[in-house]
């Protein structure tokens, strides 16, 4: 008995310590996910849920700032604007968002 609680209490947190270990990777180096390495081509600068099943997302690409609505079925361009630079994106910067045409 005293053998059975012994394997219990090293194996317990081994394979806690591989399951926690594993999911840390995983999201270290999945593409895609926030958390990646890199400069990513791609960004979400903000998102809005908008209902149950809705969102507004601004997405920055090329320079430019999208003003994006998502559905379930759907994804639609609402707007375009000018990515605004990092140095007047600090806090405290008055229409951060950019200009929409």
């Amino acid at each position: 008995m005293f053998d059975y609680i012994v394997r219990l209490l090293i194996m317990v947190p081994l394979v806690g310590g591989m399951a926690f270990g594993a999911l840390w990777l995983w999201k270290k180096y999945q593409p895609g996910m926030i958390g990646g390495s890199g400069e990513r081509a791609l960004k979400i600068v903000e998102a809005l849920p908008m209902g149950t099943f809705g969102k507004l997302a601004i997405v920055e690409f090329d320079g430019q700032r999208l003003l994006i609505a998502i559905t379930r079925g759907r994804i639609e361009k609402l707007a375009e604007g000018k990515a605004v630079p990092a140095s007047l994106s600090g806090a405290g910067a008055a229409g951060s968002v950019g200009r929409v045409r």
